[in-house]
């Protein structure tokens, strides 16, 4: 990391990765060109992070060949002027993680893993999932990515007085 005063640590980081609406898993397609795509993630653990998808396409076709991928999440982006020197500048809480993707094949864990998803992302209609889950599990694919490492994270924010929050200094 270029700036390391913008740098913030891996609980930070996770946490970004829980708020964010999605986060782009980027891959290495068979053919060695790169391909990322933004994808709804659940985690189950802080180092367990689960998407689902259909059952064929370039997603299951890279993890095959290269399971390698990289994790990216952004929230609370921002364009603003710098308060101190007018700049045009980007205020943001960024995260990244590298990791290994697999295909759930249990069943059990698919489920899980699928529950997790729909609370994260509908928690308020958990009462259809059972319905849900049973129409669809058979053409659902379920993916895990295991993190390598914990998450990095960055941020760049301004306070009230318009001072940039350096490393350390919370909101």
């Amino acid at each position: 990391m270029r700036k390391k005063s913008r740098e913030m640590d891996s609980h930070w980081a996770l946490e970004v990765m829980r708020k964010a609406p999605y986060i782009t898993v980027s891959f290495t397609r068979p053919d060695g060109t790169a391909y990322g795509v933004p994808l709804s993630l659940a985690c189950t653990r802080d180092d367990i992070w689960y998407f689902h998808c259909a059952p064929e396409g370039d997603k299951l076709d890279a993890i095959a060949v290269h399971p390698e991928v990289c994790l990216s999440a952004v929230t609370k982006c921002q364009p603003t002027i710098g308060p101190k020197d007018g700049s045009f500048t980007l205020q943001y809480r960024s995260a990244m993680a590298f990791g290994k993707a697999e295909v759930v094949t249990d069943l059990e864990e698919k489920v899980q893993a699928l529950r997790a998803i729909s609370q994260r992302f509908l928690p308020q209609h958990m009462d259809a999932f059972e319905d849900a889950v049973h129409r669809s599990l058979h053409r659902t694919t379920v993916v895990r990515i295991t993190l390598s490492a914990p998450p990095t994270g960055k941020r760049k924010q301004y306070d009230q007085n318009g001072d940039e929050m350096k490393y350390g200094r919370m909101e």
